[in-house]
C-alpha cells in the first residue's frame, strides 16, 4: 500500500510554487523566476531530509527551476516561426493546470460538505402504480416495423381513402342554398301577425332558418312596421319587443306588392 505524506501546508512542488506566487503578487504568466527559485530553494533547504520520497520531488522542481534560471540568462531561442520561446512556458502550463484542478478539488469538497447537511425523501409510490404495465408493448407491436413497412402501409391507407369516393357523387358541384326572399318572408310573417294578432320579436326570429333568413325576418319586421301592419313596444331596456298586429290600419298584401320586393 502506498503511503501518502503531505507537508505541513503544501502538497507538492506546485502547490509551493503557487504560494511564492500569490505570496509576491506576481502573474503566474509572468514569473518572475529570480526571485520565485530563491524562495523555492530557501523553502526546501529547511524541509526535512529524512522522508526522501517527498523531498526527491522538491529537489527535481528545483532543479527545473534552476535550469529554467540559467536558459533566462542566455540569450533568447527562437522556434521555427522564428519567435523567441520563454523557457517558463512548459512549468506555467503545468501551474495552470494545477490550480484549474485544485480549484475544482475545493468546489467537490464543499458540494460534499453541503450535500452532508441534506435530507431526502424517499419515494412513496402506490403499489398499483408501481406494479402496473401498459396493457400493449410498444417495443413488441413495433418491433419488425422497418421504414418501407412504415410505407406500404401509408400507401394502403391511401388507396382506401380513394375507394371510398362515390364516382359519381364525386362529381357534383357545390350546393349552395337558395336566397331568402324579402316577399316570401313578408308574405310568411304577414299571415302569421293576422292569425296571432300579437306576438314577440324572437318568436319570429326562431323561425328563422340561417343568418341570412335572421337578417331577411328583421327587414320583413321593418317594411310592416313601416306600411302600419304591426306595431312595436318595448317595457325596459333590452327586454323583448312585443309585436302587435293592427287591424284598423286594413293593410293587405297582393300579388303585385309582393313583386316589388324581389
Amino acid at each position: 500500500m502506498e503511503l501518502e505524506v503531505k507537508l505541513e501546508v503544501f502538497e507538492g512542488p506546485l502547490d509551493l510554487l503557487l504560494h511564492l506566487i500569490e505570496k509576491n503578487k506576481v502573474s503566474i504568466y509572468d514569473i518572475p523566476i529570480v526571485l520565485i527559485t530563491e524562495q523555492y530553494l530557501e523553502y526546501v533547504s529547511n524541509m526535512d531530509k529524512e522522508n526522501l520520497d517527498v523531498i526527491s520531488e522538491f529537489m527535481v522542481m528545483a532543479a527545473t527551476l534552476i535550469d529554467i534560471k540559467t536558459k533566462m540568462l542566455l540569450p533568447p531561442e527562437e522556434d521555427e516561426n522564428g519567435e523567441e520561446i520563454d523557457p517558463r512556458e512548459e512549468l506555467v502550463a503545468r501551474l495552470v493546470e494545477y490550480k484549474t484542478y485544485k480549484m475544482l478539488a475545493h468546489e467537490l469538497m464543499g458540494g460534499e460538505k453541503v450535500a452532508d447537511r441534506s435530507f431526502y425523501k424517499a419515494p412513496t409510490i402506490p403499489k398499483e402504480v408501481a406494479h402496473y404495465t401498459p396493457e400493449v408493448n410498444l417495443d413488441e407491436l413495433l418491433g419488425d416495423v422497418t421504414l418501407k413497412r412504415m410505407q406500404e402501409i401509408f400507401s394502403m391507407l391511401m388507396h382506401r381513402q380513394v375507394d371510398k369516393l362515390d364516382p359519381v357523387r364525386s362529381k357534383f358541384g357545390e350546393i349552395r342554398q337558395e336566397p331568402v326572399k324579402l316577399a316570401d318572408k313578408l308574405l310568411s310573417i304577414y299571415d302569421f301577425g293576422r292569425q296571432r294578432k300579437k306576438f314577440t320579436f324572437k318568436e319570429v326570429l326562431i323561425k328563422a332558418e340561417s343568418r341570412q333568413g335572421l337578417v331577411v325576418s328583421f327587414l320583413a319586421i321593418l317594411e310592416l312596421m313601416k306600411i302600419g301592419a304591426i306595431t312595436a313596444s318595448q317595457e325596459e331596456v333590452f327586454g323583448d319587443i312585443n309585436m302587435e298586429w293592427n287591424d284598423e290600419a286594413g293593410v293587405t298584401l297582393s300579388k303585385e306588392e309582393l313583386e316589388q320586393y324581389d
